[in-house]
């Protein structure tokens, strides 16, 4: 059999493409297998199983005779395949079910934009220890605070609310934000 394609070979580097036909019918079935065993499609194997016989038969004069041609042969399947294999594209769906699962799709594993129970909890916490600091603020920096903060009034609304100036509106906020934020840093 070896002798056989080394022939073969010879004949084809003369210039007889019907030698190199030969060749094909001996291994196509091969490189077809090989190909398909790698990249599991049909049609996919049997492109690169022709482009792997085109490129052997362009490229035939680089053959090293003293090498074994299947070898060769093998080796150009195999890195056809790969490359083509890097070129793919997935082609997954969102509504593609996910195998071994009863009823979940892909949209399943999307992850969500809303916060986890995690940092739900988190953030619960956090306002309620920044509640019990406001309560700790003394009462004139702590009105002014949840008046501002978590009423949402404006600086005029306080001061009309409070009956105080507006500067001083300003100023226990700025000292209020301030004594919140010291007892507020290691949290």
């Amino acid at each position: 059999m070896e002798q056989l394609i080394r022939d073969k070979i010879r004949q084809v580097k003369k210039g007889d493409q019907s030698a190199f036909e030969d060749v094909i019918a001996l291994y196509q079935d091969k490189i077809y297998r090989h190909c398909f065993r790698m990249i599991g499609n049909t049609h996919e194997a049997e492109d690169i199983a022709q482009e792997a016989f085109i490129r052997a038969y362009v490229n035939i004069q680089s053959f090293d005779d003293r090498r074994k041609f299947s070898t060769w042969l093998y080796r150009i399947a195999t890195n056809l395949t790969i490359d083509h294999i890097r070129k793919r594209k997935p082609d997954y769906y969102l509504d593609d079910k996910i195998k071994g699962t009863e009823g979940l799709d892909m949209y399943s594993q999307l992850t969500s934009r809303d916060p986890s129970p995690g940092e739900q909890v988190e953030s619960q916490e956090l306002q309620r220890s920044i509640h019990q600091e406001i309560l700790r603020l003394p009462p004139k920096y702590r009105s002014i605070i949840i008046l501002r903060y978590l009423e949402e009034f404006s600086l005029q609304e306080i001061s009309d609310t409070l009956d105080i100036p507006l500067g001083t509106v300003k100023t226990r906020i700025h000292r209020g934000r301030e004594a919140l934020r010291r007892k507020l840093r290691y949290v």
